[in-house]
């Protein structure tokens, strides 16, 4: 008989990452959450205003950027004009150049303003991640098991929220004495009991074997998953398997 917690895959205490003050709880202990659901909101109106002043930038420097590109196609337009004048014997060489180095200067600062928005557009798209933080949300399907913050708690990047952890699937990790190696394998259907419901008997299949044996201990690690519904158990129930011994 080998005995231990259940346990399930996605258990994990969700933090904070950015410093900031709670504005809003959406949801508390013992709330079901879906990937991605909201559970509480920090104070964003600073983020949100420099966001906003960063698009602002963001629109002027595009609008730059036009004005630019048409002052090139018109003295891109001059150097052309220049060159059939000159080969008309009409301008100087001087003149060509000059009109040739206009068009180029035009063409260095088309790629500076470039520069410059594509600058502009990675500041806004890091505000945009920045003000994501400040939306506190599931990672995966569960329920909330604790809330370690209230409304207007000032909180620190890496301070605990809550604790969200998933249902199911249930599975007791266990170890066996080396000397069960080839008499359990991967598949194998196993009873599962719990002494919190005595009532409930449920089927576990085996579904991980440790490759390897701990040479401290002499011991295999096994994993045993719950199949169908789980009734009554809940994560960190003490639950028991028996196994025969295969002397």
């Amino acid at each position: 008989m080998v005995s231990g917690p259940l346990i399930v895959e996605h258990q994990v205490d969700v933090t904070a990452q950015r410093d900031g003050v709670i504005e809003r709880l959406s949801a508390d202990v013992n709330t079901r959450v879906k990937t991605g659901d909201e559970l509480a909101r920090l104070d964003d109106r600073q983020l949100a205003a420099n966001l906003e002043a960063a698009r602002a930038k963001t629109r002027s420097v595009e609008n730059d950027l036009k004005n630019w590109e048409a002052e090139a196609k018109m003295m891109e337009a001059d150097y052309s004009r220049a060159q059939k004048l000159y080969n008309e014997r009409l301008w100087s060489e001087e003149q060509l150049q000059h009109a040739k180095y206009n068009a180029e200067s035009e063409e260095w600062d088309i790629q500076r303003v470039r520069e410059v928005l594509a600058s502009s557009k990675q500041e806004e798209r890091s505000l945009e991640l920045e003000l994501e933080k400040m939306r506190i949300t599931a990672p995966f399907d569960g329920v909330i098991a604790r809330r370690y913050i209230r409304v207007g708690q000032g909180i620190s990047k890496g301070d605990r929220l809550f604790w969200v952890t998933a249902e199911a699937p249930l599975r007791l990790r266990f170890t066996l004495p080396e000397g069960f190696i080839g008499h359990v394998r991967m598949g194998q259907e196993l009873s599962l009991t719990s002494p919190d419901v005595p009532q409930e008997q449920h089927a576990a299949k085996i579904i991980e074997i440790s490759p390897v044996v701990d040479p401290s201990s002499g011991t295999i690690e096994v994993l045993a998953e719950i199949q169908g519904a789980k009734g009554a158990l809940r994560p960190g129930m003490t639950a028991s398997i028996r196994i025969q011994n295969p002397q």
